[in-house]
């Protein structure tokens, strides 16, 4: 952004600028996105906009910080909530916060995944992905698994499996009840975090 908002109305017109704008990107997708939509949606003129946002870049860049910020908030709450638990309490519980973050707006994850260059995102996926892999890692560390492997490894492998196998969900919608989803993904986390298949 241009400028920090230090005063409470210019935070209110920041956070105005970014639902409008997540609202656009949604709509019409990232070739279509433009700051004089986004202005329009937000019921502002283009210069009110440009006091914020230089231009569509800037404002990209701030959407893609907000949405998978918020993605991460989500899950890493509910890993920090259930650390103590069993694989088998833990995973259904974080699978089911990683789904509903992800089913927050599918359509705006869809333009996101599929269309907005991955610039804008990489480095806040990279730090998402950190957030929830450390947490994994401090999980792994303090239960007993497989010997000789490595918890960083392994709660690399179950980050990128999980969150690959709930985009895919989200987006392509088989014909998978997410209950039974919940299930196996569980039954398959389960089985990678001890060493051998547990029940969900």
């Amino acid at each position: 952004m241009r400028k920090e908002p230090r005063q409470d109305r210019s935070r209110r017109m920041v956070e105005r600028i970014v639902a409008a704008g997540e609202s656009v990107l949604s709509r019409d997708g990232y070739a279509r996105f433009a700051t004089t939509r986004v202005a329009d949606a937000a019921g502002i003129s283009p210069g009110s906009l440009y006091q914020y946002f230089s231009n569509k870049d800037e404002l990209i860049a701030v959407l893609m910080e907000r949405f998978w910020a918020r993605t991460g908030d989500r899950v890493t709450a509910c890993l920090a909530d259930h650390i103590a638990d069993p694989p088998e309490r833990l995973i259904p519980h974080t699978v089911e916060a990683l789904l509903s973050a992800m089913e927050r707006d599918s359509q705006l994850l869809r333009v996101v995944v599929e269309e907005v260059p991955p610039r804008y995102s990489e480095a806040h996926l990279h730090a998402l992905r950190r957030r929830i892999q450390d947490l994994a890692s401090a999980y792994l560390a303090g239960r007993a698994g497989p010997a000789g492997r490595s918890g960083a490894v392994r709660s690399w492998v179950l980050v990128a499996a999980m969150e690959a196998l709930a985009v895919r969900w989200v987006l392509e919608r088989p014909a998978i009840p997410r209950e039974l989803l919940v299930e196996e993904l569980t039954l398959l986390a389960s089985g990678y975090v001890t060493g051998a298949p547990a029940r969900a």
